[in-house]
């Protein structure tokens, strides 16, 4: 959809943003080649995580040294092979992968235009408990449950709900009407991807509408709330940090 005059859907607040693809911008990326590589959130904006979409090219190439930062990457398209340290597995769409601070990572042999979402942060350790493992699975195989009760919500948890992983990435999945069962005000922070359909967003006190390859981020206690519309269902991608007490 164009937005001619300097028109555009894109808006940042102090505390959330709605970030349109059609103002998305490309940027360089060590250890990425072949790619185009879009920084939708990071710190400079106030988060406290990253959230990057990359679109391959044949033979594109995306990795990581092993450092302090976390990675959790989805397949929205194509497909790869997903290397963490010794582990490796061929991802399709639906595909994703956790690699855990002091881990290397790659994902190498894409098919051309695949994207692939990757959500980023410092690894914050808790005493007494293992660091989390690494993961590569595929969405499809995990089953979707009602929220809170309701089979019109479904969600699906990506990464084990343990103690040891300090982020969740989860697949929410609400077929045409159903809602957010109220306006949430919590500790964590989101990032977000709308993977299919439309509906509108609360943030604070604003309400926009989204549809497919918009990206949302909402800052702590930020008041939020979603409703699917439109004839299909309406999905969304999102992270958000857990398990740790802010000091």
């Amino acid at each position: 959809m164009n937005f001619p005059f300097g028109q555009t859907r894109t808006r940042i607040a102090e505390r959330h943003a709605l970030i349109a693809p059609d103002g998305q911008v490309k940027s360089q990326i060590p250890g990425f080649s072949g790619t185009a590589t879009v920084i939708l959130i990071n710190e400079t904006m106030g988060a406290n995580f990253a959230q990057l979409l990359v679109t391959f090219e044949s033979g594109g190439r995306a990795a990581q040294p092993a450092n302090e930062i976390e990675t959790c990457g989805y397949f929205e398209t194509g497909g790869g092979t997903v290397a963490i340290g010794r582990d490796k597995k061929r991802c399709g769409p639906g595909g994703f992968f956790f690699s855990p601070a002091g881990a290397a990572w790659s994902i190498t042999a894409p098919k051309r235009g695949t994207r692939v979402s990757l959500f980023q942060k410092r690894f914050s350790p808790l005493a007494g408990v293992a660091a989390p493992r690494a993961i590569i699975g595929d969405a499809s195989r995990v089953k979707g449950q009602p929220f809170l009760g309701d089979p019109d919500a479904r969600l699906q948890v990506l990464l084990p709900d343990e103690p040891a992983f300090d982020l969740a990435v989860n697949i929410f999945t609400y077929q045409s009407g159903a809602t957010l069962p109220f306006v949430e005000t919590h500790v964590m922070e989101h990032g977000l991807l709308m993977l299919s359909g439309q509906g509108v967003y609360r943030l604070e006190d604003s309400w926009y509408p989204v549809a497919a390859g918009d990206v949302i981020w909402m800052a702590p206690y930020c008041p939020q709330w979603f409703v699917a519309m439109g004839k299909t269902p309406a999905s969304y991608l999102y992270y958000k940090d857990v398990n740790r007490a802010a000091v």
